[in-house]
């Protein structure tokens, strides 16, 4: 009866948070018109900033001119309620583009040149809030198009160098330098950056036994000592207004080295018992892709375009853990765990794009993608047998499917189809074929098929030329990842080494339904925007029982069955200048969401999954003192805190998020440089997560042990000087 009980009333929650969304919906679809009337009419809905815009604030790069934008962050972020392509390939969506195009890459796309970029470069920005098969890329929310300065000859370098303090006493510099210009037909950008991840993270874990005895605490500190070394360049040649060919380049390099100390009290034998552990974990990460496209537009406006990438990523990482009964005492090694990964891509995107009317559009193209990963996992434990060195001179654990080759050969062709129903309307349709074929050998030799039919649907309608409603449906398909193929560590849990892969995982399938109102303020007062989403899923990842027998538990990641998620994402950014500040630009944002499984097997309750949790807000703002050459502003983000629980086979974890309040002042002054000064996570705020162990399954059986662990990295301070030269 219980049982029952808590299943009315989450089911009873999931539908009262559903009236709530769609009254507040109801609500913003009715004030926003209002808020319209009096709107000044213009060609379309996009907007545009020419540069003499941004004149005042003595912007250093693009990055300084967007923050100046409201309603950036909406179009920046990645959003929960927006679709995405997935890890794998490029696919057709981008939320940056530079001269009206896409780079011609994936992890140095454009997006990651906006603080490579200098201001002095750019002509204007354009807010793109309409779809036509004039873009470059299909536009699923809003673009931001940064338009440079056309010229013969143009060249800027743009330098910083910033230090880093750290709670802990610790600091770290860091700096970049980047040359961009045109020379003729050649258009460059060359950058290189370094750049501290530093991280010292404190935490105390006290838990009890499963009779409210006290069991233990682990006071825990752990070092992440890593510097990125980045180098990246993006080479453009136009021999004619119809020719264009780009070169994109990256490399970066870490090696992160984690440091680990742990302090355990044991009080279980009634006199406390003490006991240190130490982990080293040298490790190396590497990381470089290539791209090249080529476009051409013929005589009637017809686009051909041709873009390939080839990237790799490299890791290695060696987890050694000595124990001791006091510090600074003779240490015996207990475990070691080396593990290496190898990830590459190689990648063809081709369409052409041609008028069927004056209103209409037709691309059609076909991705062609191979990606290959190799990884091997050591296991080494302490035992009576004798150790082998390349296991650390421990003794070496088997275990099956411990060293994979993963590699995947997928088709996409593609069509898209824009149409301009009438001056206000318009409609983007778009259906892509995935075929692949993903072969895992090594320990385990499995090949496997895959056909999808993925349709979407893109309607957009402005209210006004400051008003858009949208709606979206689209069949979408996720991709695996190949980590939960074979066994890899288990970040999650110090109790448990290594987790399970699951060779036989299909993708997760899902009907996506999205409807948004975004409304830009007259004289650029502000932008509002709110979103309804909803997910419904097949083929669901979540925990799945794959024990040995019933005394031997065990779980990996594994398709349960159906699942949904909803959520209601509103957004405003609007200066004050009905009080009279009209120099104050205040942000807000605010989500809830929820999730279910259907008919979760492991867990046979109605409870939710990441990353879809209760809800978030946010709330900042930014001063701007031009009379001082000055601006300063402020950022507070929260979580709404309910104990979401996620479940494994024999345990089951709360998590409460931390919030975080940061602040900035900046200034230009001597020698026309911006100084700036970042204060972060300035409450110090911990996460903090609890965790439940049983003694068999999680639903129905004996409870061993509770802990709760909570952590913080610390309050985080910089500086900053910035110039163009």
């Amino acid at each position: 009866m219980a049982l029952l009980a808590q299943l009315q009333s989450r089911h009873t929650r999931w539908n009262s948070f559903s009236l709530i969304s769609r009254n507040a919906l109801i609500v913003i679809a009715a004030i926003i018109p209002q808020l319209s009337l009096g709107q000044d009419a213009s060609e379309d809905s996009s907007v545009a900033y020419p540069a003499s815009f941004f004149s005042a604030f003595s912007p250093v790069t693009v990055n300084d001119m967007l923050d100046r934008i409201p309603g950036i962050e909406l179009i920046l972020e990645e959003s929960s309620g927006t679709s995405s392509d997935g890890d794998r390939g490029l696919g057709s969506t981008a939320r940056v583009l530079i001269n009206g195009r896409r780079l011609a890459g994936k992890a140095n796309e454009a997006r990651a040149q906006l603080d490579r970029i200098s201001a002095d470069e750019v002509e204007r920005v354009e807010i793109i809030r309409g779809s036509s098969s004039g873009l470059d890329v299909q536009n699923s929310g809003q673009l931001i198009n940064i338009v440079l300065l056309a010229s013969d000859s143009r060249s800027n370098i743009t330098a910083q160098l910033n230090g880093t303090y750290f709670d802990d006493g610790t600091s770290e510099p860091g700096g970049s330098l980047a040359w961009s210009g045109q020379s003729g037909s050649w258009t460059y950008l060359i950058s290189g950056e370094v750049a501290t991840n530093y991280v010292h993270t404190q935490s105390f874990e006290t838990s009890i036994n499963g009779d409210f005895s006290n069991n233990e605490t682990i006071d825990l500190d752990r070092y992440v000592d890593q510097t990125d070394y980045t180098l990246n360049s993006n080479l453009t040649y136009a021999p004619s207004y119809r020719d264009r060919i780009a070169f994109n380049l990256l490399y970066s390099e870490a090696d992160p080295p984690t440091k680990i100390g742990r302090q355990f009290t044991d009080f279980n034998t009634g006199t406390p018992i003490q006991r240190y552990e130490r982990e080293s974990t040298p490790a190396t990460s590497s990381n470089w892709e290539f791209g090249s496209d080529y476009q051409h537009t013929f005589a009637n406006g017809s686009r051909f375009k041709i873009l390939a990438i080839a990237n790799e990523k490299k890791d290695d990482i060696t987890r050694e853990r000595f124990t001791s009964s006091s510090e600074g005492s003779t240490e015996t090694k207990n475990l070691f765990l080396d593990t290496t990964s190898n990830y590459q891509e190689r990648i063809v995107r081709s369409s052409y794009t041609m008028n069927l009317a004056e209103n209409q559009g037709l691309e059609f193209g076909i991705e062609v993608a191979e990606t290959t990963q190799d990884s091997s996992l050591r296991l080494g434990a302490l035992t009576e047998e004798a150790g082998l060195p390349e296991f650390g001179g421990l003794t070496p654990v088997s275990f099956s499917n411990a060293f994979s080759t993963v590699q995947e050969l997928r088709y996409e062709p593609f069509l898209v189809h824009n149409w301009q129903l009438n001056s206000r309307m318009s409609l983007e349709s778009s259906v892509v074929i995935e075929s692949s074929e993903i072969e895992q050998s090594g320990d385990l030799s499995v090949k496997r098929s895959f056909d999808f039919v993925k349709p979407k649907l893109d309607f957009r309608f402005d209210l006004t030329n400051s008003m858009q409603f949208k709606a979206s449906l689209e069949q979408f398909v996720s991709q695996l990842s190949f980590a939960d193929f074979s066994r890899a560590t288990n970040s999650e849990d110090d109790d448990q080494d290594t987790v399970a892969g699951n060779p036989t995982l299909n993708p997760e399938k899902s009907l996506r339904a999205e409807i948004s109102l975004d409304y830009r303020l007259p004289n650029d007062a502000g932008a509002l925007n709110a979103q309804y989403f909803y997910y419904d899923f097949e083929n669901k990842i979540g925990k799945i029982d794959i024990s040995p027998s019933a005394t031997t538990l065990q779980s990996t990641n594994g398709n349960i069955g159906s699942a949904a998620a909803y959520g209601l994402v509103t957004n405003a950014s609007v200066r004050l200048g009905m009080i009279g500040l009209p120099q104050v630009l205040v942000t807000t944002a605010l989500r809830l969401q929820e999730a279910e499984f259907h008919n979760d097997p492991l867990t046979p309750i109605e409870h939710g999954f990441r990353p879809f949790e209760r809800g978030s807000y946010r709330l900042g703002f930014r001063h701007e003192v031009p009379a001082y050459n000055l601006n300063y502003g402020a950022s507070y983000v929260g979580h709404i805190e309910d104990g979401r629980h996620t479940y494994d086979i024999d345990n089951r974890r709360s998590f409460f998020v931390p919030h975080t309040l940061d602040l900035f002042i900046e200034k230009q002054g001597w020698g026309g440089l911006t100084y700036r000064f970042e204060g972060s996570n300035l409450t110090d705020y911990e996460g903090c997560n609890f965790r439940r162990r049983y003694d068999g399954h999680v639903i129905v059986s004996n409870l061993i042990e509770e802990e709760a662990t909570c952590s913080t990295t610390g309050r985080q301070y910089s500086f900053s000087v910035r110039g163009t030269f």
